[in-house]
């Protein structure tokens, strides 16, 4: 069917949904109703897009029949799907609900079976990139749930996405992935940090390290989207220290439920609660450079 004919609302317009709603616009789906937490981003982005600005939750279900979640953390997850009060799952039967945040699996799985309880379908789209490719449409999205919601979502999903991988069709599986996903990240993140920091106080030329590592066994996807912002000390926030610190927390409480000891996955956890400790949560998470040579570059 045509584009137009799906209507969508968004709840979370941050920098993620306020950009996938910008896209989704531009080509051509029609953006019904945007939601979040902070009025003024909302009533900039409605105008923009063309959309309503429901006070309520369940205003958003009643505008629309798909509706892309991007919240902040597993609190405001449930909050948003809560069983009473003010929720989206309030009119919600027949609505499809993709849910994009990053959060713990456990809780995906609540939302999706109070999802089906009240006669709607939910599916996870977990994201693996950043704001530019929420604003191109070039994602990488991480899906599971239902086979049939999946397919049912495939035409705004793939308009959001450069790569659409399903991962399996047990709800909480994408999170999973995701999990891991940044817990590698922010592994790599954290290293990346320290060899060059060494290397700073080894007097080495950064940018030269740099080139060196991109040709060795040093080289990685985060070398590429942070080293040169770890050297120049430019922490404008693509990912913040803080959901660094979140992410690495869910990714931990998997490992310690499977029995597993992950020692550079607590490590770098640390690294990123002294971030927020310093009041640098909200940094991109290539400060972490930060804690291991400040002010050198």
């Amino acid at each position: 069917m045509p584009n137009a004919d799906y209507r969508v609302g968004i709840v979370g317009v941050g920098r993620m949904g306020a950009n996938m709603a910008r896209h989704l616009k531009d080509e051509g789906f029609t953006v019904a109703a945007v939601y979040d937490a902070r009025p003024d981003a909302v009533r900039e982005l409605a105008a923009e897009v063309g959309a309503e600005t429901p006070s309520t939750l369940a205003g958003v279900t009643r505008a629309a029949e798909y509706i892309l979640t991007v919240v902040t953390d597993d609190q405001a997850m449930d909050a948003i799907f809560a069983e009473s009060g003010d929720s989206l799952l309030q009119g919600a039967a027949g609505r499809l609900f993709i849910n994009c945040a990053t959060i713990s699996p456990a809780v995906h799985a609540e939302v999706d079976r109070r999802a089906e309880r009240a006669g709607a379908q939910s599916i996870e789209a977990c994201m693996a990139s950043s704001i530019p490719q929420a604003r191109q449409g070039t994602l990488y999205l991480m899906c599971a749930g239902n086979r049939a919601a999946f397919e049912r979502a495939r035409p705004l999903l793939e308009s959001l996405s450069a790569s659409l991988r399903f991962v399996g069709e047990e709800p909480g599986r994408a999170a999973q992935v995701k999990a891991l996903v940044n817990m590698v990240m922010n592994i790599n993140t954290a290293g990346l940090a320290e060899g060059l920091g060494l290397g700073a106080a080894l007097g080495l030329d950064l940018t030269m390290l740099r080139e060196v590592f991109g040709q060795t066994g040093a080289a990685s996807r985060v070398l590429e989207t942070d080293g040169a912002d770890m050297q120049n000390r430019d922490h404008e926030c693509y990912f913040s220290a803080a959901h660094a610190a979140k992410d690495s927390g869910i990714a931990l409480t998997l490992a310690h439920a499977a029995g597993i000891n992950l020692p550079l996955a607590e490590a770098t956890k640390r690294q990123y609660d002294r971030l927020i400790a310093a009041g640098k949560g909200e940094l991109d998470k290539s400060a972490v450079a930060e804690l291991t040579f400040p002010g050198r570059g």
